[in-house]
């Protein structure tokens, strides 16, 4: 169970990484956003390049800040049932949703994802817009990011299966959306 945890550990490094790249995208896409609309009102300029770009950093922050979301159990659940039951069956619901939704779910994607994008590499494929860029590293994103998230649901499987066996404390506590 250790070499799994350290896996785990390692995973949920990664993820917290690509969280804190997905954060400061948010800055840069605003930063972009604010200077495209100063520079279009200013200046009567406009670029769809500068408008593609914050379109290719909302991708990263959402596919590659998914699974940082999910490593800090910020992710949305049905919580029907899952807010009234003890720890252990929190641990199960995990368990069973991580075994057969989430997990193959964002494999399959990650398999759907892959020609998609290479096909976009070997073509050098350019969006349709004037002044577009190329298209392959945002499609690029998309495998990354259903990759990254099948890997962090691997290692939340590891946390749930070791705090099942006793080996590992985890916070089961979620806190309901306000509505």
């Amino acid at each position: 169970m250790s070499g799994l945890l350290a896996a785990s550990r390692l995973i949920d490094s990664v993820s917290r990484i690509m969280g804190k790249l997905s954060e400061y995208m948010v800055l840069f896409c605003c930063l972009i956003s604010a200077g495209n609309a100063i520079v279009r009102y200013a200046f009567n300029y406009s670029s769809n390049g500068w408008l593609e770009i914050q379109w290719y950093l909302f991708a990263f922050v959402v596919m590659l800040g998914a699974s940082h979301a999910l490593r800090n159990n910020e992710h949305v659940r049905v919580d029907l049932i899952y807010g009234a039951v003890s720890d252990k069956a929190k641990i199960w619901i995990d368990i069973f949703g991580l075994i057969v939704f989430l997990i193959p779910v964002c494999i399959f994607l990650t398999w759907l994802c892959w020609p998609f994008f290479t096909l976009s590499y070997q073509q050098g494929e350019i969006s349709g817009n004037a002044g577009g860029l190329i298209r392959w590293p945002v499609k690029l994103i998309l495998v990354a990011g259903f990759a990254l998230l099948s890997l962090q649901g691997v290692s939340e499987l590891i946390k749930r299966i070791a705090a099942l066996t006793g080996h590992l404390k985890i916070d089961l506590t979620y806190e309901k959306p306000l509505q």
